[in-house]
């Protein structure tokens, strides 16, 4: 009995992560954070740096930052210094402080924008949220 074509024990061809770096990635450092900002600055990349300072300070996963709604981060006419979010993969409430920096980029961001329920939209503009 022959080999089949589609065991990947016999093929020559390399394992996909053959050569890359796998596994947990290390944290940024405060220099790599501060040259981001920077470019994101430089490019003037409202939502980007909005974003970016946002995963920053609250250390939340991406799929609980695109689902965050204006009204967990406003109220009234000022940013909150404090915001709670439900987190999808433990349904569990985490509360984060939002420090200067990301109150003042969410604060031009969301001038800029408009208001909406959804804090951050997609790019194409026809989506709602950022999903």
């Amino acid at each position: 009995m022959g080999h089949s074509c589609y065991d990947l024990t016999t093929s020559d061809r390399p394992a996909w992560n053959a050569g890359k770096k796998v596994g947990t990635k290390r944290p940024l450092k405060p220099r790599q954070i501060w040259a981001i900002r920077f470019f994101l600055d430089r490019e003037r990349r409202l939502r980007d740096r909005a974003l970016f300072d946002l995963a920053i300070d609250s250390k939340l996963r991406g799929c609980d930052l695109v689902k965050i709604k204006i009204g967990n981060l406003v109220i009234g006419p000022e940013i909150r210094t404090r915001a709670m979010v439900v987190l999808q993969k433990t349904g569990r409430p985490v509360q984060f402080e939002l420090m200067s920096d990301v109150r003042s980029s969410l604060l031009a961001w969301l001038e800029r924008r408009g208001g909406k329920s959804m804090t951050m939209r997609s790019r194409a503009g026809s989506i709602q949220g950022l999903i």
